[in-house]
């Protein structure tokens, strides 16, 4: 309350930075938990800004959605120099230059990590230094973040707002975070200085790593998991409050000048790009010249159905065929077949054996074009269970390859449209009952003889409701503060990312630089890279696999 006893007005406000738990053992809730606080307590727009990443952004576009919160979708950096800030996607062409930085910086390293310089930064994206028209603001908008430096070592902090000022002019803010730890006064003081000697504006942003205060506990204990020591040995690597969190718009008018928070405002209306404008297209070269997908995929399917009926096509058959064609041209999804037709030609060329089965064996047109192998007495197969506009989700072509050979049509992809338009989907590795537990175990020095009656007192759990005489069964101490502590942190852990790994086989191609749709990065195999998103996200965007 000021002097007069009133309430400070709640302020508008949009958060700029805030990462989920897919900047891995980093943040401490899911960008669902984020969204749904945010929109609770009334933000105007809500950015998710994981660590050179966009492997959450998904989950996040489609929490917001349903919550009908604005999502800004950018993205975390710390260059090789140690300039740090966060890039922000204005529009759909900033979107892709972010994924281009990430992709560059995670092609640059081995996986789970990223290297980047200033010059991978301006490569990516473009410097804006020309005349900007009111119809040509910058594609791309950088939170600069120097809080870390600005007070031990200025003259450092001087030259990084230096450089950046000079490419950036029209496209770059300082982000200020106070985060109450007794130097906010000196900090935002010396913040504004240096803004105002480059010409810069100033925004408030939270540096957000968890949606609550209460998870400040989970946030801590995932640092000592991602540092490999114990808790108690984590010292100064912990954050020294649990201010990392969604704070009260009231409570952010007391602790921020108002122009700071207006100005969060200022850029959120400026942020107009959303997932839903994506637009993904299949690669031309699998139609021959003068033929269209339509016509193509036609002859194919015409040319598999004589050798498969040589005495003629039974006109239940030929009904079949033309109504599944009519539909696939309705869907658009020609270039998809005949993608995995050419797999299967490729394949079976090189004497690779191989079969489609799955949800993909209702189709005569998958045994046309000889993807599966449904015998021509089983035609009273369903098609709208594998394609339809009911189901308004792409097909699934499930193809094995004997697994001694499986490496041989990876590599053929690779080669056939290359590593700029084809890369591996994702699977996101999540925290199990049991991987949790371990992990716990670890950071929380739990003594030998208790860890092993845990994990036999655990098993079959899933992350639910805890079975406490059993645990006592297996002879663990309910008692001890550190096993409830465990207990207590294990049932949120379970189901948070771990990391990303690879999809078995299941590949995105491109027509134009898979790069600009979603980020690529190495997987833990030499020779294959992997997409940030994983089937359930594609899926989610209508992108086929």
């Amino acid at each position: 309350p000021d002097a007069a006893g009133s309430s400070t007005p709640a302020p508008a406000y949009a958060e700029l930075h805030a990462l989920s738990n897919f900047s891995f053992l980093r943040g401490a809730s899911h960008a669902a938990e984020l969204i749904g606080r945010a929109r609770e307590l009334g933000y105007a727009a809500l950015a998710l800004t994981d660590e050179c990443s966009m492997a959450g952004v998904v989950r996040a576009h489609m929490a917001a959605r349903e919550a009908g919160l604005p999502l800004i979708i950018g993205a975390e950096f710390t260059l090789e120099c140690g300039l740090k800030f966060v890039a922000l996607a204005a529009t759909r062409r900033g979107y892709g230059q972010i994924c281009q930085l990430i992709t560059r910086g995670r092609r640059a390293a081995p996986k789970g990590s990223y290297h980047l310089a200033r010059a991978d930064l301006t490569a990516c994206i473009a410097p804006a230094t020309g005349a900007i028209t009111q119809a040509e603001e910058p594609d791309c908008l950088i939170l600069w973040r120097p809080q870390d430096c600005v007070l031990s070592h200025p003259q450092a902090a001087r030259e990084q707002g230096a450089w950046l000022a000079a490419r950036y002019p029209r496209a770059l803010w300082v982000g200020v975070s106070l985060l109450r730890t007794g130097q906010d006064a000196q900090l935002l003081r010396a913040l504004l200085d240096i803004a105002a000697g480059l010409g810069l504006r100033c925004v408030a942003c939270g540096d957000v790593h968890m949606h609550e205060a209460g998870r400040r506990r989970i946030q801590d204990t995932l640092t000592a998991i991602r540092h490999r020591v114990a808790l108690r040995e984590a010292g100064q690597r912990l954050y020294p409050n649990g201010e990392r969190h969604l704070r009260a718009r009231e409570e952010l008018a007391r602790l921020y000048p108002p122009a700071l928070l207006a100005e969060s405002m200022a850029i959120a209306a400026r942020c107009r790009f959303s997932l839903d404008e994506l637009r993904y297209q299949y690669p031309r070269e699998i139609v021959p010249e003068g033929q269209t997908p339509a016509s193509y995929l036609r002859q194919l399917t015409e040319a598999g159905a004589a050798e498969r009926w040589p005495r003629g096509v039974p006109v239940a058959v030929r009904a079949l065929i033309e109504k599944e064609l009519a539909i696939i041209a309705e869907l658009k999804y020609e270039p998809f077949f005949l993608t995995v037709y050419d797999v299967v030609r490729f394949a079976r060329g090189e004497g690779i054996l191989c079969q489609g089965r799955g949800s993909a064996a209702n189709s005569i047109v998958c045994f046309c074009l000889k993807v599966t192998s449904v015998g021509p007495g089983e035609l009273s197969m369903l098609f709208e269970r594998f394609v339809s506009k009911e189901r308004d989700e792409p097909p699934d072509i499930d193809i094995d390859f004997e697994h001694e050979r499986r490496e041989e049509v990876i590599q053929h992809i690779y080669r056939k449209y290359g590593r700029h338009r084809a890369a591996l989907a994702a699977t996101v590795i999540t925290y199990s009952a049991r991987s949790v537990v371990r992990d716990l175990i670890r950071v929380l020095e739990v003594g030998e003889p208790q860890a092993r009656a845990l994990i036999r007192g655990l098993r079959g759990w899933h992350g639910h409701r805890v079975d406490a005489d059993k645990l006592r069964e297996a002879g663990v101490d309910m008692a001890d503060p550190t096993l409830v502590r465990l207990l207590e942190l294990a049932a949120t852990l379970v189901g948070f990312p771990r990391h990303l790994s690879q999809h078995v086989g299941g590949f995105v191609i491109s027509e134009g630089p898979l790069s600009e749709l979603v980020p690529v990065e190495n997987a833990t195999m030499p020779e294959r890279t992997v997409i940030q998103w994983d089937k359930d996200d594609l899926e989610d965007l209508r992108l086929l696999k």
